[in-house]
């Protein structure tokens, strides 16, 4: 298992409404910043709106995985740097995604929302507990929860163990999801974001999906966790190899 998700490992207790709450004020941001949020929400909301309609995405499931990718409750990872194709593919489900209230996950948070997803407040670094156990509460009610699995801040393509946790405290199952885009703007940031240019041909690879039994021990959760490490890497190298299909009889264009 990565060093960097180690130090985050810990087990989900009772829910509690204190504990479940997960939603405090975000931090004060000064004008300036606040200017900023405003700017950067709507041009990327606008940007992926203007963008959205026009990508031809395809769909591969692998074997073993959901005969519905939109089963609910269901708990999903990916890759920070499909974050623009997904967020406009998974539109409109009411999914939880949890992000940090710091200036870059609040503009994030802003974004999403406004495509339908409920933010969670909590970060790897910084209230992931709280975040996991207002998750947990949701999967309990039926929705479906996901997981930018690298971020907020990296190290790129290495999964943080959070989903695991879920799946061991609620018996929802794990998949992960890669969307691989044949023509892309890539940004010079951490994770090396990808903006599609206009009439894309996207492809979406989907994981087998991942069960952890309630009674898994710390050494079986690091064993699920390498199994969501290596799923994430494989449904990556898939859709990278197989864009250029999506479309074909092979990989048809969803609606």
């Amino acid at each position: 298992m990565p060093p960097a998700a180690r130090s985050t490992m810990t087990n989900l207790g009772p829910i509690t409404p204190q504990k479940a709450r997960g939603n405090a004020s975000p931090q004060r941001f000064s004008l300036w910043q606040r200017f900023l949020l405003w700017l950067i929400t709507w041009t990327g909301f606008l940007a992926i709106r203007i963008i959205g309609p026009t990508l031809r995405v395809a769909v591969s499931v692998e074997k073993g995985g959901p005969a519905d990718i939109k089963a609910t409750p269901m708990i999903w990872s990916f890759w920070h740097n499909c974050i623009f194709p997904a967020l406009y593919t998974w539109r409109g489900l009411g999914i939880r995604v949890m992000s940090s209230d710091s200036f870059d996950g609040e503009y994030t948070g802003r974004i999403i929302r406004k495509f339908g997803y409920v933010k969670i407040r909590g970060s790897s670094s910084r209230g992931a507990l709280r975040g996991l156990l207002e998750m947990r509460r949701d999967l309990e009610l039926g929705h479906r929860v996901a997981f930018t699995i690298d971020g907020p801040r990296g190290p790129r393509y290495v999964a943080k163990p959070g989903p695991v946790f879920l799946s061991k405290a609620t018996g929802v199952p794990m998949l992960a999801f890669y969307m691989a885009i044949q023509d892309a703007w890539i940004l010079n940031t951490w994770d090396q974001c990808r903006i599609p240019k206009p009439f894309s041909r996207v492809l979406m690879r989907v994981s087998s999906l991942i069960s952890v039994p309630p009674n898994a021990n710390k050494e079986e959760e690091e064993r699920f966790h390498g199994e969501l490490q290596k799923s994430l890497e494989r449904v990556r190298e898939f859709a990278e190899a197989n864009v250029a299909k999506a479309g074909t009889g092979e990989f048809p264009f969803i609606a």
